[in-house]
């Protein structure tokens, strides 16, 4: 727990807006779904990324987790 705790706080500005785009957009097409998210699994190579709804996503190597809190306070 406490590793996932500094990955977070090591996550790149850019990749966290980002993210919150992405999860925006999925907002804005799939509005039943807002809230239900945990956070977002994203390239830190290609920026592209998927919305994830379960508690502990499988990452590929180049990936990382941008949690729903983190993502959040970025959009407001």
């Amino acid at each position: 727990m406490y590793a996932l705790k500094q990955e977070q706080s090591l996550i790149d500005p850019n990749i966290i807006k980002a993210a919150s785009q992405i999860y925006y957009i999925y907002c804005q097409v799939h509005p039943e779904i807002v809230g239900k998210a945990t956070g977002v699994a994203i390239s830190r190579v290609t920026h592209r990324g998927k919305v994830i709804f379960t508690q502990y996503p499988v990452l590929l190597p180049q990936e990382c987790f941008v949690p729903l809190n983190q993502i959040e306070s970025y959009m407001y």
